[in-house]
């Protein structure tokens, strides 16, 4: 796919394959709102969910680690200057930490008059000593590259700037928060998702009337697998027949305990569904979300919850507050409390007025807040904010303003 000389180019990188789906819909977006846009991420893995590619935008794959490797994070930032200095983009846009760092830095040497970080979360968050030193000085160094961060949410920005990553003038989040918003469409109880969801059901050996416990997303330490497992195991004698459903897949990056991996893969109420190309069918199939995180930045599986119009429990974390007011939107227990998670577990599948009541409001909230469109044309208004005032090639066309 050829470049446009006369747009503004846009690059927008992140460090895996599955950070693409999260911003799906916005590189057509703007591909289609006077920009030319190139997305850079690395290969799919093995074992990662596969992610639909953006249509009519250049792809181009990087190879990016997610932790930390000195050697082949230098030939990662050699290899992104060199695509930067090809391309010339008038706007970059890097999010995730090792994308944030390596490319922000491309970023700035090639001189990119247009310079934004995507803040997702505060990895350190969740560590200590050293490790924890280096997290939050390569954060401080992304935020440093940059013109502008975009925060998730409003309590990692809050977090990040007590932290001292930067400085409020440069920190924006917008309306409620995420970086990309949720098409509800796709989730939304269709008959054909609850037809496939009774399919699902009947795969996995559910009863009918069985109540089903859901958790989405990566399977490891900080998401809070080994708490959900404790919390699962204590009232199993409360609701016997309840399920845990697990969508998502093992990492060697912060992995479980070998014990509590065993007991997931052999516990005969424990369905490990592995990465799944549409969540949808898995939401419609569940009687409860459960996120019980350490961290996040602004979860995109609670948008994806509340858009299936499913109650939500949610560890007290960053980014889970914000979209969780305690009885109303959701149901908060403090982080690593298993008992209080277990208690909570066993009110939204006994009560359900109170877990009908919580998914309205829940529903309402993503389809008011959370819109994709309020998301992008927020975005694309900053970009042009920052583009104004910088010195662009006398050869662009800048996009006009959106009415």
């Amino acid at each position: 796919m050829k470049t446009n000389s006369n747009r503004p180019r846009l690059v927008i990188a992140v460090n895996s394959s599955i950070a693409v789906g999260f911003l799906q819909g916005q590189p057509e977006y703007f591909q289609n709102s006077g920009f030319d846009v190139t997305v850079l991420c690395p290969e799919k893995r093995s074992g990662e969910w596969e992610v639909a590619r953006p249509d009519n935008v250049r792809v181009l794959e990087v190879p990016m680690e997610r932790e930390i490797s000195p050697v082949r994070d230098i030939r990662s930032a050699w290899h992104l200057w060199g695509i930067l200095r090809s391309l010339r983009p008038t706007v970059t846009n890097v999010g995730t930490p090792k994308a944030g760092l390596l490319g922000g830095f491309a970023a700035w040497l090639t001189r990119v008059p247009c310079r934004f970080y995507t803040l997702h979360g505060l990895r350190f968050e969740t560590t200590t000593g050293l490790r924890r030193k280096l997290l939050i000085f390569a954060e401080r160094l992304a935020c440093r590259f940059a013109h502008r961060v975009v925060c998730v949410s409003h309590s990692v920005r809050e977090k990040a700037i007590v932290c001292g990553l930067l400085d409020r003038e440069r920190a924006v989040v917008f309306g409620a928060g995420s970086c990309n918003g949720v098409d509800v469409s796709r989730f939304a109880p269709t008959q054909e998702r609850i037809r496939r969801a009774a399919e699902l059901r009947c795969e996995f050996g559910i009863p009918a009337d069985a109540p089903v416990a859901l958790y989405v997303g990566r399977l490891t330490c900080d998401k809070g697998i080994c708490e959900l497992l404790e919390a699962f195991l204590q009232i199993e004698n409360r609701v016997p027949q309840l399920r845990l459903l697990l969508v998502g897949s093992f990492e060697d990056g912060d992995p479980l305990p070998e014990d509590v991996r065993k007991r997931l893969e052999t516990h005969e109420r424990v369905i490990l569904a592995g990465p799944v190309n549409d969540p949808a069918p898995y939401y419609a199939m569940s009687d409860v979300l459960i996120l019980p995180s350490h961290r996040e930045g602004l979860p995109t599986v609670i948008l994806e919850g509340h858009a299936a119009g499913k109650p939500v429990i949610g560890a007290s974390a960053t980014g889970i507050v914000d979209l969780l007011v305690d009885g109303e939107t959701g149901l908060l227990f403090p982080v690593g409390d298993v008992s209080a998670l277990a208690d909570a577990t066993g009110r939204m599948i006994e009560d359900k007025a109170l877990a009908s009541k919580i998914a309205l409001a829940g529903q309402e909230q993503v389809k008011r807040k959370f819109r994709q469109e309020l998301i992008w044309a927020a975005l694309r208004q900053e970009y042009l904010k920052v583009l104004q005032g910088s010195e662009m090639p006398q050869s662009f066309v800048l996009p006009q303003h959106e009415n």
